[in-house]
């Protein structure tokens, strides 16, 4: 049962943080998706869009812990995890 609520709650940390990505995208950038993720790859700022994107995994995780969802809580932090080691591999590579 553990390990079922753990990967719900991985799985809502990376829908929350795609959501948060293509939020961001759409709320502050003159160009379109697609255009968007493209202009961040060629200036190597993709890392900075998956970080302000991961923010929404901020309510996602207190919203679980309020519920006393502590293994849904833990999906998404090692959801978070996981999106700080892809910011880590695009900034170093």
């Amino acid at each position: 049962m553990n390990k079922k609520e753990t990967i719900i709650g991985f799985i809502v940390g990376v829908i929350a943080n795609t959501i948060g990505t293509l939020l961001y995208i759409v709320t502050f950038s003159d160009m379109s998706i697609v255009d968007t993720y493209n202009a961040a790859v060629q200036q190597g700022h993709i890392g900075s869009l998956l970080a302000l994107g991961a923010i929404l995994n901020l309510v996602a995780f207190f919203g679980f812990l309020r519920i006393k969802r502590d293994h849904r809580a833990r999906g998404v932090l090692i959801a978070t995890l996981l999106t700080a080691l892809v910011i880590l591999y695009y900034k170093l590579f």
